[in-house]
């Protein structure tokens, strides 16, 4: 990879279409930090959108702002890293910070896919650009408005459904759902919002059939969910509790799961998540990967990253159209059929930033030069 010359960061917010609430916040705009690596002749686009404010993990986008430019692209300018292993190593003297970290990991394999001239997801040996997707539907204000929600999916052709569920929304939310469609693919994504106190309701939900319940318990355990999967024959996933391949080591060894939620952003970049797939893939987990309320450049990686052989369940990678008007990146981000995303047959991940777009919703932006 040639040297890095200049290095552009924004933090942008876009309006969505529609509420998205979960168990832990309900928005109604997203923010995330898109970041413009220059590098020689290359330019790579890589995005971080952890949340507005510590909830689903940590981090925050001015969180990721502060750091990027205070800490960790001071060290990234004007050098030229061989392998993205080079960068862990140089970062590893920061304690966590994932999000802020990632996207050096995730610009380095988009040029270093481009200087290859092949799309990312050769580079990184997936089996095809094209990869079943499913739909996310946030909780709702009624059990009929979500059964509607779920109908138009069904009729659109998903091949799975993932419900949000937290405390007061779940054992009769999934028993209308089961009720009213008996051959549906769904599970429910709990966002750390149970203790092992509430054990007893997860083995009620074990009579309905889910796919998996995500992780259900608190976002840095994996003892508990231990416990938890011993007394019930749904599969648990675990997302915010694998924050690196040493905790996938740890949740594999104990039995704390029987899936994964890859998130590149969470993880620290695209090469912790391969390595977190690859362990996986020893220990007979099941992967797939999940997706931030993000941009399509975001999707870009993400879609590279689901092509992997044990990625085998729907992932969540979204078109423009699930949550705004219109996306900041080019080109649209949608379906190639029904329930399947593509990636880019181009060099690297292929999505760039509108630049009017990305003028228009930018909050704040720093830039760092040699």
């Amino acid at each position: 990879m040639d040297t890095i010359d200049r290095i552009d960061v924004y933090r942008v917010e876009i309006p969505l279409l529609a509420p998205f609430q979960t168990a832990f916040a309900k928005t109604y705009s997203f923010e995330s930090v898109l970041v413009r690596f220059q590098a020689g002749p290359f330019i790579s686009w890589a995005e971080a959108a952890p949340w507005r404010y510590p909830a689903y993990c940590a981090e925050s986008t001015s969180g990721v702002m502060l750091n990027l430019r205070e800490f960790i692209l001071p060290l990234i300018i004007g050098k030229r890293f061989e392998s993205p292993r080079d960068i862990h190593i140089l970062l590893s003297q920061f304690k966590g910070n994932e999000f802020a970290k990632s996207v050096v990991d995730l610009a380095w394999w988009d040029l270093h896919a481009q200087s290859r001239h092949e799309p990312l997801w050769k580079t990184l040996g997936g089996r095809s650009p094209v990869v079943d997707v499913g739909a996310d539907l946030s909780v709702k204000d009624s059990i009929d408005e979500l059964l509607a929600e779920i109908g138009a999916a069904v009729q659109a052709g998903m091949k799975r459904v993932k419900l949000k569920c937290k405390p007061g929304w779940d054992l009769d939310m999934v028993a209308a759902v089961r009720a009213a469609f008996p051959q549906l693919v769904f599970h429910i994504d709990c966002n750390s919002a149970y203790t092992l106190e509430a054990a007893p309701l997860f083995r009620k939900l074990d009579q309905y059939g889910l796919a998996m319940i995500e992780q259900p318990l608190m976002h840095d355990d994996l003892i508990d969910h231990a416990a938890l999967q011993k007394q019930i024959v749904t599969p648990i996933c675990l997302d915010e509790s694998i924050t690196s391949p040493a905790r996938a080591r740890k949740a594999a060894a104990i039995g704390a799961c029987r899936f994964v939620n890859l998130k590149m952003n969470r993880l620290g970049g695209l090469t912790p998540a391969i390595q977190v797939h690859d362990i996986c893939r020893e220990a007979g987990i099941g992967c797939w990967v999940g997706g931030m309320v993000a941009t399509g450049v975001e999707t870009g990686y993400a879609t590279a990253l689901a092509t992997l052989p044990n990625c085998r369940y729907p992932s969540d990678i979204f078109p423009t159209a699930r949550f705004y008007v219109q996306d900041v990146s080019d080109p649209v981000v949608d379906f190639c059929a029904p329930s399947q995303i593509a990636a880019l047959d181009k060099p690297g991940i292929g999505y760039v930033p509108n630049p009017a777009r990305l003028a228009a919703w930018t909050v704040d932006k720093f830039a760092v030069t040699r």
